[in-house]
């Protein structure tokens, strides 16, 4: 039997929605000469013989799918039916009869039509309200707004800013919790403050995220300034719950980021509650807590890729690695590195004065 290919989420379809509308794309180009048009229009993408059957009159067609041809059928009443790859329109002044007793919390005519239809077939929805000008995507009774470039860069460059002042703080925090971590002084309200940041930072990533879909072939420049605001910092934010959850496993990380990332801003102002996620009960602000040091020993040039992890499974601390550097070198070479004392010279350098 041929393997059944697994339905979408709607965060996948509205994932393929913002693509499909993005700028540079020939439904963008017709949903923009619409809009400059002053027209309204009700476009139905997908599930055809559904979006045919909840629906009577218009005109039937079989034709080639084009921007031009899509913008001057708006100018007729009723909707425009499309085929999911956006290759041929097959209905236009078609009149859709959704089922009422589907609930929904749109006002306008159109956008109720939409948002119903959406619900009871498979249809990707279009609506454009010719008196307020504005467009909204319907999937499965959910809607998200179709902004204009001028909007959506207004939103980037809100957040590019936020990632850059974040990025430039963090890496102070970071710099000054490395210098802590080697004077064993690490508070969890020294933490919590950097997991907070943390936050902030991946936070504004995923929506900017989000607005480069939006913005298509027009959001390759934006992508790379993302690159470089964000850098490594995934990585980072990953090595340091491991080198203070309780469980330092790569799968626990991926649960305690996923707990944080439910986390308000407020929830992170309470060190206690940070020290429960990471797996702590009794833990208070100002409790010590020490790193595994694998945040510190992944920056060091002479420890390999894949080497910080056999460091701490010997040792079990940074501290503990700390106190015998220096007297065993031995116990290092064992676990894989090479030059001991070119790693004991690189922590020391690391001893930054605390601010």
């Amino acid at each position: 039997m041929p393997e059944r290919t697994a339905h979408p989420t709607l965060e996948e379809r509205f994932e393929e929605a913002k693509r499909l509308t993005a700028p540079g794309t020939s439904l963008r180009r017709a949903l923009d000469m619409i809009l400059a048009g002053h027209l309204g229009a009700l476009i139905c993408v997908g599930d055809v013989e559904s979006v045919i059957a909840a629906g009577n009159d218009g005109f039937p067609l079989d034709i080639d799918f084009s921007a031009n041809r899509l913008f001057e059928l708006s100018k007729m009443d009723g909707a425009i039916v499309v085929d999911e790859k956006l290759k041929r329109i097959y209905r236009a002044n078609f009149h859709l009869n959704p089922d009422a007793e589907i609930p929904t919390f749109e006002t306008g005519m159109r956008h109720r039509t939409a948002s119903r239809i959406s619900s009871q077939t498979d249809a990707m929805v279009i609506s454009i309200s010719e008196r307020r000008q504005v467009a909204h995507v319907y999937i499965d009774g959910e809607s998200f707004a179709i902004h204009t470039i001028a909007e959506l860069m207004a939103l980037v460059n809100q957040l590019l800013i936020t990632l850059q002042s974040t990025r430039q703080a963090l890496d102070r925090n970071l710099l000054r919790l490395t210098s802590l971590e080697l004077d064993n002084y690490v508070t969890l309200a020294d933490i919590a403050r950097i997991f907070s940041s943390f936050e902030v930072l991946m936070t504004a990533a995923e929506e900017l995220d989000d607005l480069i879909r939006q913005l298509g072939d027009q959001g390759r420049t934006i992508a790379m300034q993302e690159e470089q605001h964000l850098g490594d910092m995934e990585e980072e934010y990953n090595l340091m719950i491991r080198d203070y959850a309780r469980d330092s496993s790569t799968a626990n990380a991926r649960a305690v980021r996923a707990a944080f990332r439910a986390m308000s801003d407020t929830d992170f102002r309470d060190p206690e509650l940070v020290g429960r996620m990471l797996g702590y009960e009794n833990l208070r602000e100002d409790s010590i807590v020490s790193p595994l040091g694998l945040r510190t020993l992944n920056r060091v040039s002479v420890v390999r890729q894949g080497i910080a992890d056999k460091i701490v499974d010997e040792y079990g601390s940074l501290q503990e690695l700390l106190d015998d550097i220096e007297d065993n070198p031995e116990r290092l070479q064992d676990a894989g590195v090479r030059e001991p004392t070119i790693l004991a010279d690189s922590l020391d350098r690391m001893r930054v004065r605390r601010e």
